[in-house]
């Protein structure tokens, strides 16, 4: 069975990371990393869903041994990505998806090499501003303090695989772009190091 890829999507506010991945996750190839969290549950969450609820002891033990491909705290409670569900739905030969901040994105490239690093941003950054304006639920200092953040997160971009513009009303267009990255990334000659022995095999 042909090992599934590691695809990591961030994206600014309002560049429609959501609505992109949503797409893909409709096609049954693709599954979403669900995160690990050591904060309670609120009421409706489901255990193995919405996210991995462990104790504190628990995530730091895998953080010690290796187990977390990234992690983050916030507010007393950790969140991250485990690194043995991960691998367990490449290894099912299904892609995952995780869609998480540059931090996030660098850590998960330092740990696990073959992840694909793509980044989605709105058409520019006066589009993006347009979007978060246009939604009404945010104060403007929120907006201000999101727009702001974008420059920090555009300073890192070189490190990633590709760029995806989601135009407006273009979303699926999007998807299918990342579609094309990742049959373009089986196709690598980096994926597929015994193209030689195979062929003469």
């Amino acid at each position: 069975m042909e090992k599934g890829l590691m695809v990591v999507v961030s994206g600014p506010a309002g560049s429609g990371k959501g609505t992109v991945n949503g797409h893909l996750l409709k096609r049954d190839d693709f599954v979403y990393s669900v995160s690990a969290t050591t904060r309670a549950p609120r009421p409706q969450e489901i255990d193995g869903v919405n996210y991995h609820f462990i104790s504190r002891e628990d995530f730091l033990s895998r953080i010690a041994s290796g187990d977390m491909l990234e992690y983050t705290e916030y507010c007393g409670n950790f969140y991250g990505t485990p690194l043995k569900e991960a691998i367990e739905v490449l290894e099912s030969g299904k892609n995952l998806i995780l869609e998480i901040e540059v931090e996030g994105a660098h850590n998960v490239k330092a740990k696990y090499p073959d992840a694909i690093l793509i980044m989605l941003l709105p058409p520019s950054f006066a589009v993006q501003e347009q979007r978060l304006r246009g939604r009404g639920t945010e104060t403007e200092e929120k907006v201000l303090a999101r727009l702001e953040r974008t420059k920090e997160e555009l300073s890192v971009v070189k490190d990633y695989d590709y760029v995806v513009y989601n135009h407006d009303g273009k979303d699926i267009e999007a998807a299918e772009e990342i579609l094309a990255i990742l049959k373009a990334e089986r196709a690598s000659i980096r994926r597929n190091p015994s193209v030689k022995e195979n062929y003469f095999a």
